[in-house]
């Protein structure tokens, strides 16, 4: 029997745990993923065992899920060869960036074409039980959500927000090409306004590309380019004093925040890293003269 179009949709997602702590947690979560057509489950730093018989039991008939499960030691090495990253959060103080809810992002994830294209590997990040995710763990993300629930009780089981997320993004996969199509809109594809401004949008002008140029702006930068970009970017801001090491993290938040709202194709990262290598260029011949 052929995969619903849902499974073909679904099936360059990741749902990624970092650094899970109950075992009952990761079993729950394996079951969901498998109710819900998701298969790629990856373990950052776990804190337990993910195959102890606490989470195969819970797991249920999603066993295989679990036993699939890659485990890797950082977010970086989790979102290896992905596109796209969305990480989820209760956080509101400390954290600047716009919070949507999980039907108004989730679309972003789920390939646009199920009829044999390539799919894209694109991930949704949960944190730890006790603490969610931190800012720095936040910044590998390109997009936030979180989920809305009573202010009476608002933590959700680990296990309760998987199931969520995977429901919403089962649910959305399900709908017909042309809805799916309409609800996989970039957050940043128009400028937007407060919404008690009297203007709701503005357009974006649009710029005709040849075929070979239009290929290089839309292949977008998977997530380890850009980790090599900022990697760079930091070292460069560093040696020219326009960081300092103390505040070197809280900075490069910003400016992870500013680059993925540009959601940019691998060759402009390759431009950009251009322009850094020509500065330490630059550097090191002045230190010669």
């Amino acid at each position: 029997m052929a995969p619903e179009t849902s499974q073909l949709s679904l099936a360059g997602i990741r749902i990624i745990l970092v650094a899970p702590a109950g075992p009952l947690n990761v079993g729950s979560t394996a079951r969901v993923m498998k109710n819900f057509g998701l298969s790629q489950l990856v373990l950052v730093n776990p804190q337990c065992d993910p195959l102890s018989e606490e989470a195969l039991q819970m797991a249920v008939h999603a066993k295989d899920v679990l036993s699939a499960a890659k485990i890797v030691e950082t977010i970086p090495d989790a979102l290896s060869g992905c596109t796209y990253a969305i990480a989820t959060t209760a956080r509101q103080r400390g954290f600047n960036a716009p919070l949507d809810l999980p039907e108004i992002a989730l679309p972003t994830l789920i390939s646009p074409s199920p009829d044999g294209d390539p799919i894209s590997n694109t991930a949704l990040l949960f944190g730890p039980e006790d603490r969610g995710l931190s800012n720095t763990e936040l910044s590998y993300a390109q997009r936030f959500i979180k989920i809305p629930s009573s202010p009476i009780y608002s933590a959700l089981n680990l296990a309760q927000a998987v199931a969520i997320c995977c429901y919403e993004l089962y649910r959305i996969a399900s709908q017909p090409a042309e809805a799916q199509q309409n609800a996989n809109i970039p957050f940043d594809s128009s400028p937007t306004l407060p919404n008690d401004s009297p203007v709701a949008s503005l357009p974006l002008p649009s710029f005709p590309l040849s075929g070979k140029q239009s290929e290089e702006y839309t292949h977008k930068a998977q997530l380890d380019e850009l980790e090599g970009y900022y990697q760079h970017l930091e070292a460069v801001l560093l040696q020219v004093g326009y960081l300092y090491p103390h505040t070197a993290t809280s900075r490069m938040l910003k400016l992870r925040q500013l680059l993925h709202k540009a959601n940019p194709a691998s060759s402009e990262v390759a431009l950009l890293r251009g322009m850094l290598r020509q500065v330490e260029w630059a550097l090191s011949d002045s230190k010669q003269d």
